[in-house]
């Protein structure tokens, strides 16, 4: 525990909660990649479904976390935070918020009128795309805020927001 205390910055017990979040979210992406496998081979309700789950979760398991950590290793230096545990809740709030920005816009799209089914994807994934964005901005600073890294989405959102040509909306005073 001193080591992941040591490696992460943790200086108080309840910042743990970061490197646990990631691992259960490791954990649980493994898992839900293995049971898509799973499905795409057939092999649900058979006596290989669970040896299959969880040896597929395994083995992916490890190459993931290599590349988080190298994400890690790459964007120590270009975001600025304090400690490294607040990496962690950073990768935490993107991932919690493109999933659930992308989950919202499946309703919205449908209160429109526009169904994948029936619509063109040259229509339909544009137009599906146009409303994540604003969902996704404002799912951003809520949950960065809500993880404890206002200040860092809200000037990585400002940021953004700027290269979109949207920079107008926020007025910088000297």
């Amino acid at each position: 525990m001193n080591r992941v205390k040591q490696r992460w910055e943790i200086s108080k017990n309840w910042q743990l909660i970061f490197p646990i979040l990631g691992f259960l979210s490791l954990a649980g992406t493994a898992y839900i990649i293995s049971r898509r496998l799973l499905h795409l081979f057939s092999l649900n309700n058979t006596t290989f479904e669970w040896p299959f789950t969880l040896g597929i979760m395994a083995l992916l398991y490890f190459p993931l976390l290599r590349f988080f950590l190298w994400c890690f290793k790459k964007l120590e230096n270009k975001w600025v935070v304090n400690y490294k545990w607040e990496m962690i809740a950073i990768f935490i709030v993107f991932a919690i918020t493109g999933s659930i920005a992308a989950k919202l816009a499946e309703p919205l799209t449908h209160l429109i009128g526009l169904e994948r089914d029936t619509t063109s994807g040259w229509v339909y994934w544009p137009i599906r795309i146009l409303i994540i964005l604003p969902i996704y901005q404002v799912l951003l600073v809520l949950f960065g805020w809500l993880f404890g890294q206002f200040t860092f989405f809200w000037s990585f959102e400002k940021k953004m927001l700027k290269r979109m040509g949207l920079g107008f909306l926020f007025k910088e005073t000297l």
